[in-house]
């Protein structure tokens, strides 16, 4: 299974790039924690975080996940239809012209760095805003990377070859910890963006075109205008790179207003960051990995079968984000200050970073959902629907973060980011539904109702333990007990341990698959 060349079935590829997804978020937390004990939440922390804002634009709206995403339903269709040789034709000119059309927006980006980072932060002190400068020019060529390598990821996934894609973003996480040891004494923070940018080049950009290479695919210097894969491509991509979203702009809206306060950034960063690792395990792998069986199932018209499965997905991941969510709020405190807590950050930076944290982990279960429901449409070849919906979510929310900004502070921007996803998501669905592509009715609300429950109890009397055994252990004398890792690491096992066994026994009792069919999966059974 681990063979490079090795066809994944659903499962096993989902297998995989959760495990992939495991493990980059480890390196993440790895990466986060390094940030944080280098900078903790000062200057060089928010201007790293702030400098990554605009190549991310460049790459969403130029490019925004087309890349991969358009080329994996065009090409699947070569494939079906034994057209592969136009496909990979087609496949060369796009690299070249977006080669053309990106390399020029990212040489005026260039230029135009220190207006960007004067207007869109404009609550940044001057040295602040200097740095992000440089950091941001250092992080703009990556985007060239990412995009020719998710070009060639699409050959790999098209043939459902996910091995590849496992590992990428590994070597892409481990880069800017590689580059902060080494060269950080003589370049400061920016020794981290160039670890960045070269991580984006050898991990998703070099990986993925030698192992498209051995696939067969051969790439040309061709330019050609009239191709009609190049404009078949731009039909479906043009959407998704007009379009906007709120998974995106998201960050993008927290960095403007949180620019004001010093460590705003940082902080939300950490506490975004760390809710994201269980919920990119969650969403993004099973997102990956469905996108081809769901172009697959819709390509040949099986559209019963697409339909049925885009509702199990978005099931199981709902179901396993409402438990992931509730074991992270129960236990947010301890591992926040676990993770974090040495170097330039501080026991408050924790406790401000915690809040954050409890505050995102609420709407896990949306971000998981809507995930697989953009790919339904994704993989049916429907760009323009998602696309207007998800810019008119986008626009709506920015006035909420405005709101909730100037009447919570930073807090708020953790509460808006919650109400904008439920937005997006209810849209998404509703949209499905309303087309006959997804039913609403599909999905298996008994199964959510009971990990609700399981949820809610569990994570209610673990989170009541935590907080009895932290208060408890302030009264004690100054000791090992009384404050720092030991006494973080230990609440968070136990918390952990008795999470997990009264979940899994409320949902054993209240008659839920999800425990057998864990165990079945795990071959435990």
């Amino acid at each position: 299974m681990l063979h490079p060349a090795h066809k994944h079935s659903v499962f096993t590829a989902t297998l995989l790039l959760m495990a992939s997804a495991f493990l980059s978020r480890i390196i993440g937390l790895v990466r986060l924690k390094y940030i944080a004990w280098l900078f903790g939440s000062g200057v060089e922390a928010d201007a790293l975080t702030a400098a990554f804002v605009l190549p991310d634009l460049i790459s969403y709206f130029l490019v925004g996940g087309v890349a991969s995403i358009s080329m994996v339903s065009m090409l699947t269709r070569y494939r079906e239809t034994g057209h592969e040789a136009e496909g990979e034709r087609s496949l060369s000119v796009i690299l070249n012209t977006m080669f053309l059309v990106l390399g020029s927006a990212i040489l005026i980006a260039e230029i135009a760095a220190p207006t960007w980072v004067h207007w869109w932060f404009s609550g940044f002190k001057p040295e602040t805003a200097v740095l992000c400068v440089r950091l941001t020019r250092i992080l703009l060529p990556a985007q060239l990377f990412f995009f020719a390598g998710g070009v060639f990821a699409s050959v790999l996934l098209v043939r459902k070859q996910f091995n590849v894609q496992s590992i990428a973003p590994l070597i892409y996480g481990i880069g800017p910890i590689v580059g902060g040891l080494l060269l950080y004494k003589y370049l400061g923070a920016a020794s981290l963006a160039i670890g960045s940018t070269l991580g984006a080049f050898f991990g998703p950009f070099l990986l993925n075109w030698y192992f498209a290479h051995k696939a067969g695919t051969r790439y040309r210097l061709l330019l050609d205008f009239s191709d009609e894969g190049l404009h078949e491509w731009v039909r479906l991509s043009l959407p998704l790179m007009i379009g906007v979203s709120l998974v995106t702009m998201d960050n993008v809206f927290i960095g403007h207003f949180a620019s004001a306060k010093d460590g705003g950034i940082a902080l939300m960063n950490y506490a975004k960051q760390l809710f994201t690792a269980p919920m990119s395990m969650l969403s993004q792998a099973a997102g990956v990995a469905s996108m081809p069986f769901f172009a697959s199932l819709w390509t040949q018209k099986r559209h019963y079968e697409f339909a049925t499965g885009v509702a199990d997905s978005v099931s199981r991941i709902a179901a396993l984000g409402l438990l992931s969510a509730s074991v992270m709020i129960a236990v947010g405190k301890p591992l926040i200050g676990l993770i974090f807590i040495g170097g330039r950050f501080s026991a408050f930076d924790a406790g401000l970073c915690s809040a954050y944290f409890t505050i995102f982990c609420g709407t896990m279960f949306l971000w998981g959902a809507q995930a697989i429901y953009a790919r339904a449409f994704y993989a049916a070849g429907q760009t323009m629907t998602p696309a207007v919906a998800s810019t008119a979510v986008t626009l709506v929310s920015f006035p909420i973060y405005a709101a909730l900004y100037h009447h919570m502070g930073t807090m708020g921007l953790a509460v808006a980011s919650d109400i904008g996803i439920a937005l997006q998501t209810v849209t998404v669905a509703v949209l499905l539904h309303k087309r006959r592509m997804v039913s609403l009715a599909s999905l298996d609300f008994h199964e959510l109702g009971r990990c609700v429950l399981a949820g809610v109890v569990a994570g209610g009397v673990v989170w009541c333990a935590v907080w009895a055994m932290l208060r408890g252990a302030a009264t004690l004398p100054a000791g090992p007990l009384h404050q720092g890792r030991l006494l973080d690491a230990g609440v968070l096992l136990i918390g952990c341990g008795v999470w997990l066994a009264l979940a899994w026994w409320i949902l054993t009792a209240s008659g839920s698959a999800l425990p057998r069919v864990l165990m079945k999966k795990l071959r435990l059974a």
